[in-house]
């Protein structure tokens, strides 16, 4: 049955269930992106009569020397640095942990995973009040250490840390359980050997854990890039509708927000979504040479 050669009924039959599927993804999905690049293209555009009155490239000039998108794409950039490699390796450690806890273990992945699925804008309020720089957590804890309090939230030194910390601590959960199942899979037989072998138990994370998790830690890689790329929600929620103080929390999906809902200059983010997107492309691109040789599948 599974060997058998299709035929025009059989591929007519596979349309048919795979229609509703593709129709949404082509409304929803690759309607929008192609409509994104042509309007990209659009020197004059009217709105309201949706009519185009010239092409052209102007809106990716006018990219190139607005020095607003040149500190947005410097800020996604460090966020994207710095949130990522963070958020795998410690997803990685806490899995690894909670794997050796047999009591309450359940109740443990739970309290992990309750960041990812709590509103933005709950985790917001918390944070909010964790950063405060009278009495908040974080200064309080720091105080223990004679540290003077810090304006997290409006000090333009500080609040790209503050969103970096807030989105590690959100991003977690997710990243934990992913972990947990692809070290739950790994056969056992597989350290039994190692022991024989005389490995301690470093070697054996090193030479059996890592290689085998592999997987894992590249789809937790893609996803985090993804999503880093991708980060509006958290600095909404946590500057209350602003960039943070000074623009130091501007990025680029804030910028395009910018743009199109307060600016009202449609094309040019439209012309910024084409560079986010060839951005993220351009990394995953690279993610994927690198998966080829080092990705144990």
């Amino acid at each position: 049955m599974l060997n058998e050669k299709p035929s025009l009924k059989s591929s007519a039959i596979a349309l048919l269930y795979l229609l509703p599927m593709l129709v949404i993804s082509i409304t929803f999905h690759i309607y929008p992106i192609i409509s994104s690049f042509a309007m990209s293209l659009y020197t004059k555009y009217d709105f309201y009569t949706d009519k185009v009155g010239g092409l052209g490239f102007d809106n990716f000039v006018y990219l190139w020397n607005d020095p607003d998108f040149h500190l947005a794409v410097k800020n996604t950039l460090i966020f994207v640095i710095a949130v990522v490699p963070i958020t795998v390796i410690l997803s990685l450690v806490i899995a690894l942990l909670l794997n050796q806890i047999k009591f309450l273990s359940g109740f443990f992945r739970t309290i992990y995973f309750l960041p990812f699925v709590t509103s933005t804008i709950a985790i917001a309020m918390v944070w909010n009040w964790i950063y405060h720089s009278d009495y908040g957590l974080m200064n309080y804890f720091l105080g223990w250490f004679g540290i003077h309090p810090i304006h997290w939230l409006t000090d333009p030194n500080y609040s790209l840390l503050a969103l970096i910390i807030m989105s590690i601590w959100k991003n977690l959960g997710f990243n934990i359980i992913l972990f947990l199942v692809g070290i739950n899979n790994i056969d056992d037989g597989y350290y039994k050997a190692a022991e024989i072998d005389g490995a301690n138990a470093f070697q054996r994370f090193w030479n059996v854990t890592l290689p085998l998790l592999s997987p894992i830690t590249f789809l937790v890689s893609i996803n985090g890039v993804i999503g880093s790329f991708k980060v509006f929600d958290e600095i909404f929620a946590l500057f209350q509708g602003t960039p943070g103080p000074g623009k130091a929390d501007l990025t680029i999906v804030y910028y395009l927000y910018q743009k199109f809902y307060t600016e009202y200059k449609y094309p040019v983010a439209a012309a910024s979504g084409v560079v986010l997107f060839f951005l993220i492309l351009l990394v995953t691109l690279v993610q994927l040479w690198y998966s080829r040789k080092h990705v144990h599948y």
